[in-house]
């Protein structure tokens, strides 16, 4: 293994002791396209941890749950976690954490969540965002527009969200970044259904100007879309093409199952996140999909950026528990708590599974404030420029 699994990681401390964590997310039901790849992403790596020393003679106790998307199922999950002693927990979507947000509180246990919604950040100060927030990212995805538009005028958009606090958080900061003089036209913003046509939609879109539709939602829909608009002959062949739509999304619309869904209609689209793509191939990559050997999972689990998510999450929870030990502290919330809002400046932490360093503070809960725009060409992702940070929402 040219990589190797031990990757960056540093010399193990302490003598041997077992810390509780606890996973609660949608391994079935909706979003389960998200949450399955994503608890093993977390699996496999709490699996290397213990296996390979990490933490000396520690070990990771990671039990996880599904919950099926129901909020009830993760606050039963989160208390049973409780009582075995859990010291942190990874959550998962956005409706569980703002209902749970004060239980965290009261509690004081500090959270890393599967959900990018500013919102929940807000809601609970023992909140820690993996990577920038939906808003963060529609907001990139709009300046990208804005900077790139070959056409005269200020470039027309529709925003195409969720019908949820998921969907609709972002639009806000969005509209906030046009006040403040991100130069765009926000001409219709569509809250979708379960629509299973959407030609009048694209039809009424181009009728008004629109160019390009920005979308904060799951893939499911945008697939239904983009299909939809690559029948009627109406998606741009190159960026910004004039009388025709360019579709760009947020986290959760991209990645390989839209692909897999749209196939040719993916074309084009254009998408942001944090992480690293394996489609990308370096050191990362190898370490990644040797992971996923090493575990017996199948390619389409290796290669999704929801396992890399899960990776993650279980990466900062790990790195904390493992420089609260460095320090000589007792592992328990408090002190993960401490040691998180330390994690920043030549404490920030560097997983390789994100493109920037993952920064914390007790006024910054946002871990990677970078983001890295996607294409797909040829049906691949494939990295559009260097990473970067939005401007309108420092």
């Amino acid at each position: 293994m040219a990589v190797g699994l031990a990757l960056a990681f540093m010399a193990p401390v302490q003598a041997a002791e077992s810390y509780q964590l606890g996973l609660s997310l949608a391994i079935t039901g909706p979003t389960s396209d998200a949450g399955n790849p994503y608890s093993k992403g977390v699996e496999d790596y709490m699996r290397l941890v213990n296996e390979t020393g990490i933490l000396g003679d520690a070990k990771v106790d990671c039990p996880i749950r599904d919950d099926m998307y129901e909020t009830a199922v993760t606050k039963r999950n989160f208390e049973d976690f409780l009582d075995q002693g859990m010291v942190l927990f990874l959550s998962y979507a956005t409706g569980a954490n703002l209902a749970l947000a004060n239980d965290f509180t009261e509690v004081e246990i500090p959270v890393i969540p599967a959900s990018f919604h500013k919102g929940i950040a807000d809601a609970s100060n023992y909140i820690f965002l993996p990577i920038a927030s939906y808003s963060h990212q529609y907001v990139g995805l709009g300046e990208f527009v804005a900077k790139n538009h070959k056409g005269g005028g200020v470039p027309k958009v529709a925003a195409f969200i969720h019908p949820s606090a998921f969907g609709r958080a972002p639009l806000e900061d969005f509209k906030t970044a046009v006040a403040a003089g991100l130069k765009l036209e926000i001409v219709e913003v569509v809250e979708h259904g379960k629509d299973l046509d959407n030609s009048a939609l694209l039809k009424r879109l181009a009728s008004k100007g629109v160019q390009y539709v920005l979308c904060q939602t799951i893939q499911s829909p945008v697939v239904t879309l983009i299909n939809d608009s690559q029948r009627l002959g109406m998606t741009a062949k190159s960026f910004g093409e004039e009388g025709k739509l360019t579709f760009l999304g947020a986290h959760y619309t991209g990645g390989n199952d839209l692909i897999a869904l749209a196939g040719s209609a993916a074309e084009g689209f254009y998408w942001t996140t944090s992480y690293r793509l394996t489609s990308e191939k370096g050191p990362w990559t190898d370490w990644q999909l040797e992971l996923a050997k090493k575990y017996g999972r199948d390619d389409k689990t290796a290669n999704s950026h929801n396992y890399t998510n899960g990776i993650m999450a279980a990466q900062v929870a790990v790195e904390t528990i493992r420089r609260t030990r460095e320090a000589g502290k007792e592992i328990n919330s408090a002190s993960l708590f401490e040691t998180l809002n330390q994690m920043n400046g030549d404490k920030s932490y560097e997983p390789l599974t994100t493109v920037g360093p993952v920064n914390y503070s007790d006024t910054d809960r946002m871990g990677v404030d970078t983001l890295q725009l996607y294409v797909v060409k040829n049906g691949v992702f494939r990295a559009e420029g260097e990473p970067f940070k939005p401007e309108f929402l420092k």
